[in-house]
């Protein structure tokens, strides 16, 4: 079954930057076969979508973050990087991995403080 591990969350200070993780396991088909995407969640308010994969390599951002945060994947190490660039406060909350909009990792926490 898919399984998505996200690991790389930590403290950081403002203007700092932070790059997460996530291992995806258990596909039928190649990565490259498949749309990621990174949401996060803070507390009180509804999960957001960050950045996203589409099936032919396009990517796409969030306003808020566009400029600052960079989606990647290195398809051999069947992972999807979140690079986090000049973070702010508001940037603070649960990072989560998905594919296909229907696996969910269980997240990691990024705060900025």
């Amino acid at each position: 079954h898919v399984q998505l591990v996200e690991s790389g969350g930590g403290l950081v200070q403002p203007g700092g930057s932070l790059r997460v993780s996530c291992l995806v396991s258990g596909l039928t088909y190649t990565m490259s076969e498949y749309r990621f995407g990174w949401f996060r969640q803070a507390p009180g308010k509804e999960r957001e979508g960050v950045a996203a994969f589409g099936r032919d390599g396009s990517t796409s951002y969030a306003g808020s973050v566009k400029g600052r945060f960079t989606i990647s994947r290195d398809n051999a190490k069947d992972t999807v990087y979140l690079q986090m660039n000049s973070l702010q406060s508001d940037d603070t909350a649960l990072y989560y991995c998905t594919t296909a909009w229907s696996y969910w990792g269980q997240g990691t926490q990024v705060t900025v403080s």
